[in-house]
C-alpha cells in the first residue's frame, strides 16, 4: 500500500478540517506517516487508540427502529483502514536492498504516459498494442 494513497484515504474519511479532537489527532498522526519509521508510527497509532477507544465504541440508537449504529463511523473507518494496511505501509523499510519507494507517484506517471500513447493510437490491433507497450516499458 502506497503511503500517499493511505493518507488520502484517511483524509477522505476525516475531512480536511476535522472538528472532533480524536479526528484531529488521528489526522495529525497520519500526516506523519511518510516521516516516521514503522515502529514509531505503530506506537503512535496504538497510543491514539488506547486514548480514544471508549469514544470509538459510542453507539447511537435510532428512536424509531430501535437499532443501534456506531456514532463515529467515519473515524472508525479511518482508523480501521490504517490498522488493516499497517503491515504493508512500511514494506520499503523491510527490504532496503530493493530500493522500493514509499509512494507510487513515479508509477502513476509512467502509467499516464502509456495511457496517452494508447489513446493516441487507439485504432491499432491488439497484437501491435501489446508490442508497443512492451517496447515502451522495456520488456
Amino acid at each position: 500500500m502506497c503511503q500517499f494513497h493511505q493518507i488520502a484515504i484517511v483524509v477522505r474519511y476525516l475531512t480536511r478540517r476535522p472538528i472532533l479532537k480524536p479526528s484531529q489527532e488521528l489526522k495529525k498522526i497520519t500526516l506523519q506517516l511518510t516521516d516516521l519509521e514503522g515502529k514509531e508510527f505503530t506506537e503512535l497509532l496504538n497510543n491514539w487508540y488506547l486514548k480514544w477507544q471508549d469514544f470509538l465504541r459510542e453507539k447511537t440508537v435510532d428512536p424509531i427502529t430501535g437499532q443501534w449504529h456506531y456514532t463515529h463511523k467515519r473515524l472508525r473507518s479511518a482508523y480501521r483502514s490504517l490498522k488493516i494496511n499497517l503491515p504493508y505501509l512500511f514494506t520499503y523499510q523491510k527490504y532496503p536492498e530493493l530500493h522500493i519507494p514509499n509512494t507510487c507517484n513515479s508509477l502513476d506517471g509512467n502509467n499516464t504516459i502509456l495511457k496517452t500513447l494508447l489513446r493516441i493510437h487507439r485504432g491499432i490491433s491488439q497484437q501491435n498494442r501489446y508490442k508497443m507497450i512492451c517496447e515502451i516499458s522495456g520488456n
